[in-house]
């Protein structure tokens, strides 16, 4: 038993160890783009801003007054997804200039409703520059226009921003940092960004793209039933010959609140299983690993002594280090970190729940919509 628990802890550093010195380095936060400076005669003429809105009355005012204040000639497609909260009248309350608001046909079989919702603002759209954007979105001033910038200044088709998320209430506190954390681990934003990587990734708040080239994959139609849009639109315009680029920011702003534990359990849980490709074998495999890197250290500091106890102590160095940089960027204490294996141990069983829902004949739930296995 000590020799097993030795090799694990060996193992368990080695893992650690090698994340770190990949090359493209997953657990830093590199990849930044921020608002450039606001000027209301920035021309934004040439971009239109698509947004699919279900029951958003508690946000969507805010979303659209922050579109005022980003330049001139902006278009803006709100597309109210059946909505039962008012939303629709709120969107054209708002005295956006530019503004469109188009009230979505019924969802057809084997769309998404997100999907579905932007595919019919994207017929409405006659701009070179589509901002696919949530509808609890808020952008700071002069983001579109750094988002412009970006797009001119290099060899880039599709541009994503992950948006900062709610760090209100306890929970957020404790789970959303790691929820970015883990997203670029699984996602590395340096190989997502690279040309020449079949990597692809989008956090998909906050998307500006060529729209010529959603003209060429067909549309989200070529998406239609896809529950992780983002990522497998970023994939399919990667494929098409497009380069994609996904970064951080403190620019794009989440309004969504997820005041208790429960909520961000169904968030997560939606589309948990679906990033393993339904695969067993994978859910088993995150299963020991997640066990082994965060949970193995803690616990074998208490039975093992020597070399192991080393060994047990630079894994729980590593882990903190790494998560580090996350924290930072979002202004964290460092201590924040000393909680990843109860933070681990929850995204785990949060993962498993999805399993559950999947092999129970359910894909995915989300606003009202649940999204059953074939």
């Amino acid at each position: 038993m000590v020799e097993l628990g030795f090799y694990l802890s060996a193992l368990a550093v080695l893992i650690w160890g090698i994340t770190l010195l990949l090359p493209w380095q997953p657990w830093r936060s590199r990849e930044v783009l921020q608002p450039e400076d606001f000027d209301e005669d920035y021309d934004l003429s040439d971009i239109t801003v698509v947004i699919p809105a279900r029951d958003e009355a508690g946000v969507i005012a805010e979303t659209l007054a922050s579109l005022k204040q980003q330049g001139r000639g902006l278009k803006v497609i709100v597309v109210d997804d059946e909505s039962s909260d008012g939303t629709a009248d709120i969107a054209r309350a708002s005295g956006l200039a530019g503004l469109k608001v188009i009230e979505s046909a019924p969802l057809p079989a084997g769309w998404t409703g997100k999907l579905w919702a932007q595919e019919q603002g994207l017929s409405h759209v006659e701009t070179g520059l589509t901002l696919l954007l949530d509808a609890d979105i808020a952008l700071r001033p002069g983001m579109i226009k750094g988002l412009k910038q970006k797009y001119l200044a290099g060899d880039v088709q599709f541009i994503s921003l992950m948006a900062v998320l709610r760090f209100d209430s306890f929970w957020e506190k404790v789970l959303m940092p790691a929820f970015i954390y883990f997203f670029k681990m699984i996602y590395p934003f340096a190989l997502a960004n690279e040309p020449s990587s079949k990597m692809a990734a989008a956090a998909g708040g906050c998307i500006l793209v060529e729209t010529e080239a959603l003209r060429k994959i067909g549309g989200m139609a070529s998406i239609r039933d896809a529950v992780i849009d983002d990522c497998t639109l970023a994939k399919t315009i990667k494929n098409s010959g497009y380069n994609t680029w996904i970064g951080l920011t403190h620019g794009v702003i989440s309004q969504r609140p997820y005041g208790n534990l429960a909520e961000i359990w169904q968030m997560v849980a939606r589309t948990a299983y679906t990033q393993l490709n339904y695969s067993l074998l994978l859910l088993l495999a995150c299963t020991f690993l997640m066990l082994l890197l965060y949970w193995w250290p803690l616990l074998a500091l208490f039975y093992f002594s020597g070399e192991a106890l080393v060994l047990n102590l630079f894994s729980l160095f590593l882990m903190m280090l790494m998560v580090w940089p996350t924290l930072r960027f979002y202004s964290f204490n460092p201590l924040w970190a000393l909680l990843m294996p109860a933070v681990a141990c929850l995204y785990l069983m949060m993962t498993w729940t999805s399993a559950i829902r999947y092999w129970r004949g359910e894909r995915s739930r989300w606003k009202g919509r649940s999204y059953l296995t074939e």
